[in-house]
């Protein structure tokens, strides 16, 4: 799996996190397991999206 995929793939179970954190019927327990994994999966997005990141600004910088 590529960076995209593995990004998509855990933007997309983040987004079911999110629903199933919304439900009223949701324990607590479940509630702080859900953050737990939401928490580490935004880390991961947010590392992939920084590497990406500077690889545009050195592509950008190597063409001025």
């Amino acid at each position: 799996m590529d960076n995209t995929q593995a990004l998509e793939a855990n933007l997309a179970r983040l987004d079911e996190i999110v629903k199933q954190m919304d439900r009223e019927d949701v324990s607590l327990e479940d509630s702080f397991r859900l953050y737990s994994e939401g928490k580490k999966l935004c880390d991961l997005c947010r590392g992939t999206i920084d590497g990406v990141e500077k690889q545009l600004i050195e592509i950008n910088g190597s063409e001025s």
